[in-house]
């Protein structure tokens, strides 16, 4: 059979039903009020014929009347992609031929240029050949109310809020954005009250049946439904809200704050489960060397693949939490403010006795005092602090080369043997050689600030900074110069580097194909190095080196002298010594012993303070030892059938690695993560900001915000901010566009999203945030406010706005409002 009636879809039949049959049918075997109809499957659509008496006959079994005919993509509605709006959908339709025009106008809008534009955004490009298009045909209620229930907050992310907007009649207004639709937000707990086109008991009715479709289908899901004549409740779909952040596993009922730290290793991108098996591990083993075994292990989290920290623990302490304010400047005003606005929030309130143990605090501070010694004598003999400090690298480097050989000897070892290694095979690094380095380190980035505070207002605005340019003995500056030195004996062969790709260019490496210009030696010193390079699931420059030719390329097009990597370090070390020089020069004459103080540690600073990367360059040795030593394990684990490639350990988790050694098939369970790894790795927004219960507080309006001439108020639909130039438009057919402009229309729909994809935020004059168009948005990760009155007048193209889909803003810059004034 072609055709399944909605109530016989099970789990089972995706592949055949697509994404919004299987939605239907997951609300019909919940007990869920469902309209009549039947699915077309995708079997028809690969004969590329419509079965026309199978579905008529399917159709009169329904009663025929008019119907909605709905696509059913197989790569709609699912976990990652909503293909909210991409897709056809036609009401009203009654009729044998308007039903068969209808089915094949569905299958159609597969290949629309807003689908393919859709799909290459979401990632699943490529997918032509398994994308297949079901179609849903279902009795036609007649709604004197309809809309959409998001059971999460699509903005904030919290899961104990839900938004309904509703409209009379068709729901197509809401989902197509074209008026102003009632809009409601629920909070748990709190009664709501109806108005427009919903009662108070149409509220609480859609409350109900969204909480329980909720846990019934296992997640937040964006709700259609219909308010017939007589009052009943129809639900039309259910598919998973696709932009919502993971939210974090629960510890307790109480509220939680976690902030992204990941970002500070340049870490953008997700860690693999394995990378964040590594890291944590370590950090298990470090918080226990400091005594602090027993609290450290609730203070990671592995959150959307990302490096989250609890906070949760520094609110509730009496003297800690007043440090927030400070720690808040660090991270940029977004998460500043929002920090300092959770100091508010009466579930984060101080308590008393939180905080560690007295004799935690007791060890603590005696290793600090042993550390604060230890930097004074660096101040005190930096030359010697520095030997010190790189005599401990040249330990790591040969324990390395001596692992190497152990490696590769006569004796093979198992799986379990790799894996035992990779699980220790830090410990030596971060609890010994690190601990030499830090304290010479910390001195010399204490100087400077001490240095900054003796000498009070005497410094002009950036002055201390600049004494820190140039600064000497730091290993990553060293790698730079070096690969600059390659690059100039690379000068005959410009032509080759810069107009081969380079992946090109990696792969001629790798065969023995290029000139010798002495890049074997430079990675051979610096092959563990690699973006992202602390999670040892991602490749090494050793392995791929194509990163180190994209650099050379960029290096190869310096033309200018003055511009050279080693020209420019050499003027910046000269200006930060002049900077010293005429700084203490003007504070002598009014604070004599402090400016001799202060000038000897800026001087300390700059042969200490370039120390700064060295404990990574040491750390990522070990770390690139285990990556080896891991797939090496994965290695005998695929040819033993429990992986089916080597690098899919990269995908499990120690224990888990241990377990797939002592026999257990971990095939599956690496499949999966892989996938929801490269979910992550799409995802255009990461909060800096989470609580336990999915809030991301930078998203959240800013109710003490005051607005001015210049800036106008409307609905935050997609949260982020930027800035950008105006771009007015009214067709999008007719549509020219530069990357990053802010698009201002009077509304938008499907056929705009294409758009989205070049587009630095989105302005329009009506609209809901449940529409297709912010829906698409916030899968794009590009701001967006709604409902701004006459914004399309009041805009000129050209202008500079700022959008602030948190807030729900938009700015016109200061020169554009001086001008519009």
């Amino acid at each position: 059979m072609l055709t399944i009636p909605l109530s016989g879809i099970t789990p089972d039949l995706s592949h055949l039903v697509g994404g919004k049959a299987a939605g239907l049918g997951r609300l019909i075997a919940a007990g869920e009020q469902v309209p009549d109809g039947f699915c077309l499957t995708t079997h028809a659509f690969r004969r590329h014929a419509i079965p026309r008496d199978e579905v008529l006959a399917a159709y009169r079994a329904m009663g025929s009347g008019p119907v909605a005919v709905r696509s059913s993509a197989t790569v709609e509605d699912g976990a990652d992609a909503s293909f909210a709006g991409q897709l056809d959908t036609l009401v009203n339709v009654s009729g044998p031929d308007e039903l068969i025009n209808a089915i094949d106008s569905c299958w159609a809008s597969l290949e629309s240029g807003r689908a393919v534009a859709y799909r290459s955004a979401v990632g699943r490009a490529g997918v032509e050949d398994d994308a297949q298009m079901a179609v849903v045909v279902q009795r036609m209620i007649d709604p004197a109310a309809a809309g959409v229930t998001f059971t999460a907050n699509p903005i904030t992310g919290t899961r104990t809020e839900m938004v309904i907007d509703a409209v009379a009649g068709l729901g197509t207004a809401v989902v197509d954005g074209s008026t102003d639709s009632d809009h409601f937000l629920i909070k748990d707990g709190v009664p709501a009250t109806g108005h427009g086109c919903l009662s108070t008991a149409q509220l609480a009715l859609l409350r109900r049946s969204a909480r329980r479709i909720e846990a019934a289908l296992g997640g937040p899901q964006d709700l259609e439904w219909a308010f017939d004549t007589d009052g009943e409740l129809w639900l039309l779909q259910a598919r998973p809200i696709t932009t919502l952040f993971p939210v974090p596993e629960r510890a307790g009922d109480d509220l939680r704050v976690f902030l992204e730290v990941g970002h500070m290793q340049g870490m953008l991108r997700p860690v693999t489960p394995m990378g964040m098996s590594v890291l944590t591990t370590a950090s298990d083993h470090w918080f226990t060397a400091f005594g602090l075994g027993e609290t450290a292990g609730g203070l990671w989290r592995s959150i959307g693949g990302r490096m989250y920290i609890d906070l949760t623990g520094m609110f509730h302490h009496p003297r800690l939490r007043d440090r927030i304010p400070a720690i808040a400047d660090t991270y940029g005003p977004g998460v500043g403010r929002a920090l300092t606005r959770l100091l508010d929030d009466p579930r984060l309130a101080a308590r008393p006795g939180a905080g560690p143990d007295r004799r935690v605090v007791t060890g603590i501070v005696a290793r600090l005092a042993r550390s604060a010694a230890a930097g004074i004598g660096a101040l005190a003999r930096p030359a010697a602090a520095r030997r010190t400090a790189f005599a401990a690298l040249q330990r790591v480097i040969d324990h390395r080369e001596s692992d190497h050989r152990e490696c590769g000897g006569d004796d093979h070892p198992s799986a379990s043997d790799h894996l035992r290694a990779a699980r220790n095979g830090q410990d030596d690094v971060l609890l010994g050689a690190m601990m030499e380095l830090l304290p010479p380190l910390y001195a010399g980035l204490a100087s400077s600030r001490i240095a900054a505070a003796l000498l009070g207002p005497i410094p002009e605005p950036g002055e201390i900074d600049t004494t820190q340019r140039g600064m000497p003995y730091n290993v990553t500056s060293e790698m730079d110069l070096e690969l600059w030195r390659i690059a100039v004996a690379a000068r005959p062969h410009r032509d080759l580097f810069i107009s081969t790709s380079p992946v090109e260019l990696a792969r001629m490496y790798g065969d023995r194909e290029l000139p010798d210009i002495g890049l074997e030696a430079f990675l051979d010193r610096y092959g563990v190095r690699g973006a992202a390079e602390i999670d040892v699931g991602v490749p090494r420059w050793s392995e791929d080196p194509s990163p180190v030719f994209a650099a050379l390329a960029g290096y190869l097009r310096v033309e200018d002298p003055d511009q050279a990597p080693d020209r420019r370090f050499e003027v910046a070390a000269a200006e930060a010594e002049v900077a010293i020089d005429r700084l203490i020069g003007r504070a002598v004459r009014s604070r004599p012993i402090r400016a001799a103080a202060a000038g000897f540690l800026l001087r300390r600073s700059r042969e200490l303070a370039g120390l700064r990367e060295l404990p990574k360059f040491l750390w990522i040795h070990p770390l690139a030892d285990i990556r080896r030593r891991l797939l090496a394990a994965g290695a005998e684990l695929a040819r033993d059938g429990r992986l089916s490639t080597g690098e899919d350990i990269m995908f499990l988790t120690l224990d888990e690695a241990d377990r797939a050694a002592a026999g257990t098939d971990q095939r599956e369970l690496a499949a999966e993560r892989r996938a929801v790894h490269q979910r992550e790795l799409r995802r255009p927004r990461v909060p800096g900001l989470l609580l336990s219960d999915g809030t991301m507080p930078e998203a959240q309006p800013d109710e003490e915000l005051v607005l001015d001439d210049s800036t106008w108020a409307g609905v935050p639909a997609a949260a982020g901010r930027v800035t950008g130039t105006v771009r007015v438009l009214h067709d999008p057919a007719t549509a020219r566009l530069e990357p990053g402009d802010i698009i201002v229309a009077a509304t938008t729909d499907p056929g705009w999203t294409p758009l989205f994809l070049t587009a630095g935020g989105l302005i329009t004059e009506t609209g809901s945030p449940m529409a297709h168009g912010p829906t698409v948005a916030r899968e794009y990760g590009i701001p967006a406010v709604i409902c701004i009155p006459d914004a399309t007048s009041r805009l000129t193209d050209g202008q500079l706005v700022t959008v602030d889909g948190n807030s729900g803003t938009v700015h016109l810059e200061a020169a554009d409002a001086a001008l519009s004034s």
